[in-house]
């Protein structure tokens, strides 16, 4: 076994490391043994002395050690490196085969066994988020191994998400390898196009995760005789993904909100792309949860509403917030429906749970004296697998409703 340093647990903590979590918080940590520096690997240690698994180590963290291997004699070197990236790269093959698809996630982080490490595929580029100190300091060797296994023209970094403040590392973005990505990259998701600000948009460009929920949408009012009556409110619109699927769908109109104007400029340029018409009303610049009520004042009422907000809830102490701004909104929505209209609402809160979040839901509903079935629990696509061994990976989940 090689002499890493070494993490001694407290007695009787050893049992989330037993179970494959690939966490180790500084409260289960006994002692260290050795010097180790940020970002070094480390080798973890039960109270007994036995030796139990293998992770990157960060002083500056809660979570001390991100567990890499279960393997304590395992080498943690290119080669390694290359066989977890190659299994989550074959476990995505189907959709780097379908042509239709351009856009998808290559890596999940712990979720595909690789702490902190997030690469999304954008046609002709990788971009790359390293959320943790462990990954940061590889990102470069990392980058190498993706372009010999995909050769891409680019490799992007994108490491701006906020965990990175709680790894002691500041925002990072530029060229990894390669070229650069040029100001849009055009993707297709299931045969309709997109253009990704991958340099500034928000995570790495789009909202990949929800892919299938949009398809979903589409195929939905597309075996509905009366959509080209119909009409659907996107609320939280960002670049207008649910927006573009729904008028594949055969949706009379389409109303985007959000709070950000570039992004519904960038939203009409993907709908023109498709060839659908737009009027300028129907981009709504300003705080969702105003122009909502402001909608509600003047007796408008919709069909379809989708309900896509940014996380509400980024550390534990949030939960109750984004518990009222989530019932908020979804009570704005029940409130604007048609008797009979379909409610696609979400959270992307990863501390916010999916019983919680459809409390919250039933609240807003009881609240709005309407009735509803659940037609469908929603998530991710396949290409953001949830490790058994990880349930906080399952971040995203959704409901959707029908509404009398």
């Amino acid at each position: 076994m090689t002499q890493n340093p070494t993490v001694i647990l407290k007695p009787q903590r050893d049992k989330p490391v037993h179970n494959r979590h690939p966490w180790v918080f500084s409260g289960a940590i006994d002692r260290v043994a050795g010097d180790p520096a940020p970002g070094d690997i480390v080798t973890v240690l039960g109270s007994g002395g036995h030796p139990l698994a293998l992770g990157h180590w960060n002083p500056h963290s809660q979570i001390r050690v991100r567990l890499l291997s279960w393997h304590p004699d395992e080498i943690i070197d290119d080669a390694f490196w290359r066989a977890h990236l190659r299994r989550a790269i074959a476990a995505r093959a189907a959709l780097a085969n379908d042509p239709a698809i351009t856009a998808y996630r290559l890596v999940n982080a712990e979720s595909d066994g690789l702490p902190g490490l997030v690469v999304d595929r954008y046609g002709d580029w990788l971009v790359v988020q390293a959320l943790t100190l462990g990954i940061d300091r590889r990102k470069a060797q990392l980058a190498g191994l993706l372009d010999e296994l995909l050769a891409p023209d680019g490799v992007y970094e994108r490491s701006d998400a906020d965990v990175r403040d709680k790894e002691g590392l500041g925002s990072a973005a530029g060229v990894l390898l390669g070229d650069a990505p040029p100001e849009w990259v055009e993707v297709v998701e299931y045969g309709l196009r997109f253009r990704v600000d991958v340099r500034r948009g928000h995570k790495t460009g789009f909202y990949l995760d929800q892919r299938d929920n949009r398809a979903l949408l589409r195929d939905i009012l597309f075996g509905d005789a009366d959509a080209p009556g119909k009409t659907v409110l996107n609320a939280f619109a960002y670049t207008g993904g649910f927006g573009v699927y729904a008028l594949a769908g055969g949706a009379g109109r389409v109303v985007h909100i959000d709070s950000a104007g570039d992004v519904l400029r960038l939203a009409r340029e993907n709908i023109a792309l498709n060839d659908f018409p737009a009027g300028d009303g129907d981009f709504i610049e300003g705080d969702v949860f105003r122009v909502l009520r402001d909608l509600r004042t003047a007796g408008e009422a919709f069909d379809v509403i989708v309900l896509d907000p940014p996380k509400f809830a980024h550390t534990g102490r949030d939960v109750n917030r984004a518990a009222r701004g989530y019932k908020d909104i979804n009570l704005l929505a029940f409130q604007l429906l048609k008797p009979g209209g379909l409610l696609m609402t979400f959270s992307c809160s990863g501390l916010v749970s999916a019983d919680l979040f459809q409390k919250i839901v039933f609240g807003a509903l009881v609240d709005a004296g309407r009735d509803a079935q659940i037609l469908r629990a929603l998530g991710p696509g396949v290409d953001h697998p949830v490790a058994l061994t990880f349930p906080e990976g399952a971040y995203l989940k959704g409901l959707l409703c029908r509404v009398w």
